[in-house]
């Protein structure tokens, strides 16, 4: 049995979840988040038993108990508790530069980094996400989660750090492993 399958989703205040056949759609104060679940789950909007702050909850149960569902069953979960959470609230990663030279921009919708590359990367963000610049911190934001960790993906690819002097984009709070460099052999 999945653990995380099993428990429900708490919908807070301001969030309406709607289910029509495979379809869920959650709307929230942030926007509204779409997405098909497998046809082998079945997903029930229901009143909490204890009352609570909300007073519904969202429960993913599969048709047929089979182990091939297990692991879908956990997966389906997640990504409505993803988007419950995200319509509710958003979701943010904030990635560092660090490097002489480095630097980042946004010109309208596209951020502009100067990596040292002999020409400027420029990376166009998608509509619903967004994307600010501050000294040496990158932020990006929205919703979907899954958007929001795919676009900070793409930005930090672009100059992954190095493991010599930890130059590069990481994500904040990321440990690099340090190497040690070539040794210098004492002559004789």
């Amino acid at each position: 049995m999945s653990r995380i399958g099993k428990k429900s989703i708490p919908i807070p205040v301001g969030v309406t979840v709607t289910v029509s056949g495979n379809l869920v759609s959650v709307k929230g104060p942030q926007g509204e988040l779409k997405r098909e679940i497998h046809y082998d789950f079945v997903v029930e909007v229901k009143a909490i038993a204890g009352g609570g702050a909300g007073g519904l909850e969202v429960v993913v149960k599969p048709k047929v108990i089979l182990p091939r569902l297990m692991a879908l069953w956990g997966l389906e979960r997640s990504l409505l508790a993803n988007m419950v959470e995200g319509t509710a609230k958003g979701f943010s990663k904030k990635l560092e530069f660090e490097g002489i030279g480095y630097r980042a921009s946004m010109e309208g919708d596209t951020l502009i980094m100067l990596l040292g590359f002999s020409h400027p990367v420029r990376l166009k963000a998608p509509a619903e996400i967004k994307i600010s610049v501050e000294k040496s911190v990158i932020t990006v934001a929205g919703i979907d989660k899954e958007k929001v960790g795919q676009v900070a993906a793409r930005i930090r690819a672009q100059k992954p750090p190095e493991p010599y002097n930890g130059k590069g984009i990481r994500y904040q709070g990321e440990f690099i492993r340090r190497k040690a460099g070539k040794k210098a052999v004492a002559s004789a």
